[in-house]
């Protein structure tokens, strides 16, 4: 079976059905084995504030060592988003393959008139998954009330009910009590339910289990917000009786603070978390599309509230923020309060009503009439991303956009900020199956007039494309099979000519494909001439090990005066940057204290930031960071990717630039299975979403270098494959790093650790001819003459 294929049958599937309780998973488990005797699993039920609590659960446990599944609903874009293994979306291979051993059970059950609702075969396959991954703890968020949910069928080792208010009353109840007694089901058999439910709730929850409580006040553990960090994170404290923690937390609110109590109180259950393990990973923890601040000009805010409590509580955060005018983008299903929902939002002075691609979502005239009266404007737009670009084109910088009332909504909404349009080139094409080969248009390489780009769009979206292109004689192909469930993979081609005028045209087409036009103009325009190391030609960043293990050279420079002297050589040979490191990072290196790695570095620094070039620090803690650019460092390459959370306000407090890695593990560890369905694709997204968090903290974009990290969580193929497309990662609207000096990467190419400078200058005119902005090396003489002859090659 194919991706797509089962993707279409899973896709397929009914979304409700009359029938409740837990047998039907039951028998699709037994059918695969049940998988779920072999994992350890926490169920996190509650009205609001579940997926938050399990995403933080999931960040604490991974930050202590252990292997994590996690299980969500609903997910922005793409049903593989909800089941997660350390991070990772279930491969597309694995759901091929699961749906493929499933489907006999669906024909059974069909026959016998109890066919599953897509969130019951979906929790199946991933508890399926997570027995397969062999995870040490399994979260799962329940998801409508607790005694019947499907993710009821297995057996926890601790669970919690986050918050308990009137939801689904025609399934779980008419009133509070009997809907926290519903969501109680959860409770394990063998300790206390955690819950940051108070009231009616709480007593009808004790009635059937016993309880922590977890709140501001009055409870068992006391979490508590007290105050904002910076913009974007907030101070928060959890008290038990035999612990305590201080951190700062992403997901902000007061509810997000007793969100992270209860989190912190179940890893403490199921794993005895130390605090600090704890505090790291609560701040560690991200959630797309709860309170997100996704810009500052205006201060733009995506929140998925999708109930009257929820939209309560987005106002008490609006409350915290100076802005003058407010400018709503809402839509919500057909199901939903929404008189309520409106009536806890603030007054609006424009509210722009619309509806995402989803069939219960309310009508467009039914959400006007609700905001009659509170909004001194009300505009109907049937294309939610139509509505965002509306609304930010109205916003004044020192305005407010919203947009909430469904995680629908703000999926389709936040499109604007991570749609790449990724540029192709002649000959390889990547692994993706959305594009065969013969898709492309067959142009001479020396056609540099001919352009061809890909992006994902929504379905509307695509097809309005398909028609703008085509009309000026161009070229489009879209494809769902190699897509994300809810987008298109859409391939535009033309020359440059054309695909001006598709702009001209498309950026009047509405559904918010304005900004698709500006995309398309920024990339024929080319990279700005004035960004940080995108110069003339490719920059030689030379490394400077100040470590007694790093692979190549560790122990030659570890003294900090040959060190200097070894950075004063790679000027002088021709290095544009000298990356100065105190910590090895190859598979099995020991670890090194903060203090020790600054007592390597330092000295180091303040001696050669005299240099006439700039000084990077290659490190992932923060507090060294700190160090190094206070002793005259210019730059941080991370080579974790932001591991420490900290790392993202240090670079933005200092003005410096930051290199951006992508890895999976720091050190890598060779024994972790990987699986990338497209590497260049999963890595390009991911590095998105560290861009987008990096700018949150105040890093401009173009104080970003990108890397997207040969040899680290990547075999030989992949990363070689990483340079072959280096071009798509202009994609990111970044410059861009390649790290490959002398690695293990060359093992296949029959080069031992001590051959491998030709196959590494081989590399080194690759990645300059698909225009790299830096070679980080070790061999500055030799690089930098290969990337003066492909200069002059290229001049010629």
């Amino acid at each position: 079976m194919e991706y797509h294929d089962a993707a279409d049958l899973l896709t397929s599937l009914r979304r409700r059905r009359p029938k409740f309780g837990t047998e039907t998973t039951a028998r699709m488990l037994s059918h695969l084995g049940n998988p779920q005797d072999a994992v350890d699993f926490v169920q996190i039920a509650g009205s609001n504030g579940k997926g938050s609590t399990a995403r933080l659960l999931e960040s604490v446990l991974r930050t202590a060592g252990l292997d994590v599944g996690l299980f969500t609903s609903p997910s922005l874009n793409d049903f593989r988003e909800q089941i997660r293994v350390n991070g990772r979306n279930v491969p597309k291979d694995r759901i091929a393959e699961y749906v493929e051993r499933i489907d006999p059970c669906l024909d059974r059950l069909r026959a016998d008139d109890d066919e599953p609702t897509h969130f019951e075969v979906l929790t199946a396959l991933a508890i399926l998954h997570f027995g397969i991954e062999d995870v040490d703890v399994a979260v799962l968020e329940v998801g409508i009330g607790g005694r019947y949910d499907a993710t009821s069928a297995v057996d926890p080792v601790a669970s919690a009910v986050t918050s308990v208010s009137l939801e689904h009353t025609e399934l779980l109840g008419d009133t509070v009590g009997e809907i926290a007694r519903d969501k109680a089901q959860v409770a394990p058999t063998a300790a206390p339910l955690v819950t940051g439910a108070d009231g009616a709730a709480l007593e009808a929850i004790r009635l059937e289990t016993d309880a922590i409580t977890v709140g501001p006040d009055d409870a068992d553990v006391i979490a508590v917000e007290n105050g904002m960090r910076s913009d974007v994170e907030s101070d928060v404290s959890i008290t038990a009786p035999d612990w305590t923690l201080e951190t700062n937390l992403s997901l902000l609110g007061r509810y997000q603070a007793t969100n992270a109590g209860v989190a912190a109180t179940i890893a403490r259950q199921v794993a005895a978390v130390d605090p600090s393990t704890i505090a790291t990973g609560l701040r560690k923890a991200t959630w797309p599309g709860r309170f997100e601040i996704v810009s500052t000009d205006p201060m733009t805010v995506l929140d998925g509230s999708h109930n009257p409590g929820a939209t309560a509580k987005v106002s008490d955060l609006l409350e915290r923020y100076d802005y003058d005018d407010l400018h709503v983008v809402f839509a919500a299903m057909s199901d939903k309060d929404h008189e309520r929902m409106v009536s806890e939002l603030p007054s609006a002075d424009a509210a722009f009503v619309t509806r995402p691609d989803v069939g219960r979502a309310e009508d467009v005239a039914v959400l006007a009439d609700v905001f009659d009266g509170h909004a001194d404007s009300v505009h109907p737009v049937e294309s939610v991303a139509e509505a965002t670009e509306r609304a930010l084109a109205e916003a004044d910088e020192t305005d407010c956009v919203l947009v909430t009332g469904s995680l629908y909504a703000v999926a389709e909404a936040r499109d604007r900020w991570t749609r790449l349009l990724v540029p192709k080139r002649g000959g390889r094409r990547g692994n993706s199956p959305a594009f065969p080969a013969d898709a492309f248009p067959e142009t001479p390489a020396t056609d540099v007039d001919h352009r061809t780009f890909t992006t994902r769009l929504r379905r509307d979206q695509a097809a309005r494309v398909e028609r703008s292109i085509e009309a000026v004689g161009g070229k489009c192909v879209r494809s769902e099979a190699g897509a994300p469930e809810k987008l298109v993979a859409t391939m535009l081609a033309g020359t440059v000519t054309q695909l001006r005028e598709f702009t001209d045209i498309v950026a009047t087409e509405g559904l918010g494909l304005g900004h698709l036009a500006r995309q398309v103009e920024e990339a024929l325009d080319g990279p700005k001439p004035d960004a940080p190391f995108g110069g003339e030609g490719t920059a030689v960043m030379g490394i400077v090990n100040v470590t007694p293990d790093s692979f190549h050279d560790g122990g030659e420079y570890e003294r900090a005066d040959l060190a200097i002297e070894h950075a004063e050589r790679l000027v002088a040979a021709g290095a544009d940057i000298v990356d100065v490191g105190g910590e090895s990072t190859q598979p099995g290196a020991a670890p090194v204290s903060v203090g020790e790695e600054i007592d390597r570095v330092v000295p180091v620094i303040e001696s050669v930031s005299s240099l006439d070039v700039p000084i990077s620090v290659d490190t992932r803690k923060a507090a060294v960071a700190e160090a190094a650019l206070d002793a005259g460092a210019d730059i941080v390459n991370d080579v974790s990717g932001l591991a420490d959370p900290e790392m993202r306000f240090v670079v933005a407090d200092h003005d410096a630039s930051l290199v951006l890695m992508h890895s999976l593990d720091t050190p890598v560890d060779p024994d972790r299975t990987r699986s990338y369905d497209d590497v260049v694709e999963d890595v390009m997204d991911d590095l998105a979403e560290r861009i987008l968090l990096a700018e949150r903290a105040g890093i401009d974009r173009e104080r970003i270098l990108v890397d997207p990290g040969c040899g680290f969580g990547k075999n030989a193929a992949e990363s070689f494959e990483l340079v072959d497309r280096l071009p798509e990662f202009r994609a990111l609207g970044c410059p861009v790093m390649v790290g490959h000096s002398r690695k293990s990467m060359f093992d296949t190419v029959g080069s031992r650790s001590e051959d491998r400078l030709p196959p590494t200058l081989a590399v080194t005119t690759m990645a300059a001819e698909r225009g790299a902005d830096v070679v980080r090396v070790h061999d500055v003489a030799e690089n930098a003459a290969v990337l003066r002859t492909v200069t002059a090659t290229n001049d010629s």
